[in-house]
């Protein structure tokens, strides 16, 4: 790894593959060493891009907290030696991102793109062609089948069996909850 020295360009964002579900006890360990060896000159920010989602299921709301790549951790460093095997020898890292042993930083334009803060979306615990109960308003305690979604998850089509025809209906997503087909 004798030219991991001659890599440095300084501060520049690298990539760390690790293994599922240790990137958090890897930013961890890494933030760990950094204050225990003083390495504060060399690793400057370390980063797991999340989202936050939004599970709907009727009037109910949960806020969960998804990670955007799974995986990997996000390390901004200066490449040497030193560097290079404090980040490496983390129990659950398996390495950089780049060709062979040598580690790519990222582009500016990359960066760039992979700076997420925190987004929010939304995600409905039902989809096309579930059947739904509608919780309340003018059809409330009706059963039918979900037709289409909005874009937004905001508003949902809802086929509803009136006599013997079925009757498309418009509700707000939260105003719909997955629901059980009557027998």
């Amino acid at each position: 790894m004798s030219d991991i020295n001659e890599m440095n360009v300084g501060p520049r964002w690298y990539v760390a593959h690790t293994y599922s579900g240790y990137e958090n006890k890897v930013k961890a360990n890494l933030e760990k060493i950094i204050e225990n060896r003083g390495l504060g000159h060399l690793i400057f920010d370390i980063r797991i891009p999340t989202e936050i989602v939004i599970e709907k299921n009727g009037d109910k709301e949960k806020e969960v907290e998804n990670k955007v790549f799974p995986c990997y951790v996000y390390v901004k460093m200066v490449m040497n030696e030193e560097s290079w095997h404090a980040v490496r020898n983390i129990t659950g890292v398996t390495g950089f991102v780049g060709p062979g042993s040598r580690p790519t930083p990222l582009t500016d334009a990359e960066v760039a793109a992979l700076d997420i803060e925190q987004v929010q979306q939304i995600k409905l615990s039902f989809n096309i062609g579930d059947t739904v109960t509608v919780s309340s308003g003018l059809f409330e305690g009706y059963m039918g089948t979900v037709q289409a979604i909005s874009d937004d998850m905001k508003n949902v089509t809802v086929l509803i069996k009136r006599g013997n025809r079925d009757m498309p209906v418009e509700l707000a997503s939260e105003d719909v909850k997955l629901g059980e087909a009557q027998n």
